[in-house]
């Protein structure tokens, strides 16, 4: 599977009994790990308001990360536009690109200031059995954020990202104004001309990121863009996704075919025992999101085992906990390698919380290894 690359989706995560600043350090740590073990890309996400997660600017953390590292690609997972204009989203790459030209992915998604609300989609025609994928991948029931939606943190987040009574744009014109304004070819409706200073003509990678085959497969098909679709955060609907994105592509100047990335939720160690344990905390950590509270710092198992649970809990967390891959490595390549047969990825985006930094390191370290040998 070494004809797969693997890349990484670092949150910055916040352990319990560290700062952000511990954080930041760790991350751009890990990605020159990372870049020396052969990943192919590292990209940072974008969230706010979480106490146990410090990405919350990717462009900040890119810059800092592009001066400690020299190859692996590096870009947003994502952007959220819901809360920013094209112009800002193309002036902060551009800047980052002027001094680290060709090295960035500009990953673009919806969220972020954005109100809720996403067009329904066809169910997948890819036939889903008794929870399974037709090669026994995991699909379980979808779950639904309308709770976490509905939450005052969520509408708090909007009030403070958004200027008063600004409105987030239509994506799709966000998406065409974005590439108008990199190519060079941007007017106004008026005729009037924008060339963007650094950012046009930046030599950035551009990928819609997608939980389901809905506005973001679509604008990513349509434009003949790459897609990126998550199977940690949202598992129930990842063969929508991909399927969506395939019916909706259209060959463009960037790409004659589909291409596709998925993501997974991955911990690693020498044996399947020693990677439970370090996945200890994850339901926890899993639950603050849901919930609402927001990201809590991410526990150590001992932490995690003295959270008296209920049932509530448990099936608030069980789609997330049951298809995060965690054990040996060939137990885990074995996973991924179903993930990606189910899906037709092109790429696979690792992601993996630990406690303990040098956990997470080795786990992608052991990974990247068995990876290589298949």
């Amino acid at each position: 599977m070494s004809d797969i690359p693997l890349g990484v989706l670092d949150l910055v995560p916040i352990a319990s009994g560290s700062t952000a600043a511990d954080a930041l350090r760790n991350s751009i740590d890990l990605a020159q790990q990372t870049e020396s073990f052969g990943y192919a890309r590292y990209w940072f996400a974008e969230h706010h308001l979480n106490p146990g997660v410090a990405g919350t600017s990717p462009a900040v953390v890119l810059a800092l990360t592009a001066a400690a590292t020299s190859t692996i690609r590096l870009g947003s997972g994502a952007v959220q536009l819901g809360h920013r204009t094209a112009l800002s989203t193309v002036e902060e790459f551009g800047l980052i690109d002027a001094l680290h030209p060709g090295r960035f992915d500009l990953g673009l998604g919806r969220s972020g200031g954005r109100p809720p609300g996403e067009k329904a989609t066809a169910p997948t025609t890819l036939p889903v059995i008794d929870g399974r994928a037709p090669n026994g991948l995991l699909i379980p029931p979808r779950f639904s954020f309308e709770r976490l939606l509905g939450s005052p943190r969520v509408a708090l987040q909007r009030r403070l990202l958004l200027l008063p009574n600004a409105e987030s744009q239509d994506y799709a014109e966000q998406i065409d104004d974005i590439l108008a304004l990199l190519a060079g070819t941007y007017r106004s409706p008026e005729g009037a001309e924008a060339h963007v200073v650094p950012g046009e003509g930046a030599d950035v990678e551009l990928w819609i990121l997608g939980s389901s085959g809905g506005q973001s497969a679509e604008v990513a098909g349509a434009r003949g863009l790459r897609f990126a679709a998550n199977y940690h955060v949202s598992p129930a609907t990842v063969l929508e996704a991909v399927e969506g994105y395939r019916s909706f592509f259209r060959p463009s100047e960037v790409l004659d075919k589909p291409y596709v990335s998925v993501s997974a939720d991955v911990v690693v160690a020498e044996d399947d025992t020693t990677a439970r344990e370090l996945a200890t905390g994850y339901g926890l950590w899993v639950r603050s999101i849901r919930t609402a509270e927001g990201a809590i710092e991410f526990p150590t198992p001992e932490e995690a085992r003295a959270r008296a649970w209920s049932d509530e809990d448990r099936e608030l967390v069980q789609d997330r906990v049951d298809t995060q891959f965690v054990g040996s490595p060939s137990r885990v390549a074995d996973q991924l390698e179903q993930l990606q047969e189910a899906t037709g990825a092109d790429e696979l985006l690792i992601t993996t919380i630990t406690h303990d930094h040098a956990d997470r390191v080795r786990s992608y370290e052991l990974l990247a290894e068995e990876w290589q040998r298949r």
